[in-house]
């Protein structure tokens, strides 16, 4: 709780302060075109939304104009008066170019032709005609293979592969009869404290039938916790989307594993008669506040370390436009925060797979508890 509230702060400070330097006017000065100034909010909602390219870092040649360091990835968009459409991000080159009837918004290009920020955002692939000017008669339907998707799939690859090779290796018998090594080394003993310290005190004798999906959740929330601490890479489990379906698979095993004694403690709880008017809709809420506090735990603690770290990096071009030596004398400050907090989300990547995992089995473990068939039955957890 505390850290989660100094994250909050530290967030708010940033954004205020750069907010201020952007804001202040230069009076007495006659308007005149200028460069770029860094946009500190474009950066941070740049790395932590999604994108149709893996950006790692931009520069700029001898002639002034900006280059890019990007993978680009496939665009797939269907239109109902142009059909399909398969092609490569890049052309789009970032932004500054139409193709074959389409363009990518940028906030640049948002703010230019004054469109409204509620129905148009950055990355969104809009029609265009001839002339390359929007064209708001043109549907687009966008399927393509985001950054997001791109490295969710990567890390399911991985995954599989992972788990399947060790599992070839004690099929042919190495681990079982001596001692593990690599690999198996490396992941037995978290195998080994995901069962020993999750599924068997909340789930009693039956964890040996949640143990796969268990381990699942958890190596596959701590693949894209740690991919996504790559520079350049997306910040998958920072996105709201992926773990509201988390979230969701988790509310579906929750209800499939529930009893009857499960729904009678919610439709009638053992309580006075005059109590269960007020405690019955809290029951009911309750069926629906855990997978929300699993989806939102997840995504806030995943999102709050990523923006902290651009925000500390960002400050060095803040001082910078203000000074350049203000810049380079906050530099070693700031790189030292900002790797500080690198090693501090280290440790979050495998906290937050590990809590994930725990609260699914503990709310599983509540939903068939108390049964007949229960013989490790124990008083109901509370969960702050």
């Amino acid at each position: 709780m505390v850290v989660g509230r100094v994250k909050c702060l530290l967030v708010a400070i940033f954004s205020l302060f750069s907010y201020t330097i952007f804001a202040q006017g230069q009076p007495g000065k006659t308007e005149q075109p200028k460069k770029r100034s860094f946009d500190a909010n474009e950066v941070i909602f740049g790395h932590v939304l999604d994108a149709h390219e893996f950006h790692f870092f931009s520069y700029k040649d001898d002639n002034g104009k900006e280059h890019a360091a990007i993978i680009p990835l496939p665009v797939i968009l269907y239109s109902p008066q142009k059909g399909f459409s398969i092609f490569m991000s890049s052309k789009f080159h970032l932004g500054e170019e139409s193709y074959k009837g389409y363009s990518i918004l940028t906030d640049e290009k948002i703010k230019e032709l004054k469109l409204n920020p509620k129905k148009y955002h950055a990355g969104q692939v809009v029609g265009v005609n001839d002339n390359g000017e929007l064209d708001t008669t043109i549907e687009v339907y966008d399927f393509s293979l985001t950054r997001n998707v791109v490295q969710m799939i990567l890390a399911l690859a991985l995954l599989v592969w992972i788990m399947l090779s060790i599992a070839k290796k004690y099929n042919n018998g190495e681990g079982v009869h001596s001692a593990p090594r690599g690999a198996q080394s490396l992941l037995e003993p978290v195998i080994n404290f995901v069962k020993d310290e999750v599924a068997k005190p909340n789930l009693g004798h039956r964890y040996q039938k949640y143990l796969p999906y268990l381990l699942t959740i958890f190596f596959f929330i701590l693949i894209n916790n740690l991919v996504g601490l790559i520079p350049g890479t997306a910040n998958v489990t920072g996105n709201i989307a992926f773990t509201m379906v988390l979230a969701l698979i988790s509310f579906i095993v929750i209800l499939f594993s529930s009893n009857k004694h499960y729904w009678g403690h919610i439709i009638n709880p053992p309580v006075p008669i005059g109590v269960k008017p007020i405690l019955i809709p809290v029951e009911i809420l309750g069926i629906f506040t855990k997978p929300f506090a699993l989806m939102i735990r997840l995504f806030a603690n995943m999102i709050a370390g990523h923006i902290i770290i651009i925000c500390l990096i960002s400050l060095i071009f803040i001082f910078g436009a203000m000074s350049k030596g203000m810049g380079w004398g906050f530099s070693p400050l700031s790189i030292a925060f900002v790797i500080f907090i690198y090693f501090i989300e280290i440790l979050v990547a495998f906290l937050q797979a590990y809590i994930f995992t725990n609260l699914t089995a503990v709310f599983v473990g509540q939903a068939f508890e108390g049964s007949h068939d229960d013989p490790d039955h124990h008083e109901d957890i509370a969960i702050v």
